[in-house]
């Protein structure tokens, strides 16, 4: 009965609303593993190759960008998010912001935050990163402005709530 109460009382972590994103680091793939900084493995070809050369869907690009950017290769992220075909979708834009955060140009991701809820208000996950962004620049009051949107638009007990509030509260920001 304790494991049932559990396992509900974590699933709507699991389930992650904000879309593009989850409560756990991505799992090593061939980009990171087998693959040289800068290459992504190519699914088709079952080879590595350069992000432009790749024949990969943006799906899988994205799953790639994400990757990256978890292991810190946010130019090699950045690299491949430029060969996306809608590469203004939101959850690219999202994306965009992410590495340029993490890769210390604040402003600049903080602006493909804004495009990317500009796009798309309901993108918790953009911002939860948004918030983690004032968090790590020390505006706390902007931090948990967007844990009360994100709250507001339905992602209680998302992962992007829960990492916002791990942010706010450890002042250390999610790397995924």
């Amino acid at each position: 009965m304790r494991l049932t109460t559990l396992t509900l009382a974590l699933f709507p972590m699991a389930a992650f609303a904000a879309g593009g994103g989850s409560d756990t680091p991505p799992t090593p793939s061939e980009t990171t593993t087998e693959c040289a900084d800068g290459q992504v493995f190519d699914k088709a070809t079952q080879s590595c190759m350069d992000p432009a050369d790749s024949t990969n869907d943006d799906s899988a690009r994205l799953d790639d960008v994400r990757e990256l950017a978890y292991v810190g290769s946010y130019q090699a992220a950045l690299d491949v998010l430029d060969t996306l075909e809608n590469p203004q979708a939101p959850l690219a834009l999202t994306y965009y912001g992410f590495a340029h955060r993490k890769a210390g140009r604040i402003d600049l991701g903080m602006a493909y935050y804004d495009a990317a809820l500009a796009a798309d208000p309901d993108n918790l996950l953009a911002r939860s990163y948004m918030g983690q962004g004032h968090v790590a620049s020390g505006d706390m009051v902007l931090a948990q402005v967007q844990l009360t949107e994100i709250r507001m638009r339905g992602g209680r007990d998302t992962w992007a709530e829960a990492s916002l509030v791990q942010a706010i509260t450890t002042g250390n920001g999610a790397s995924y």
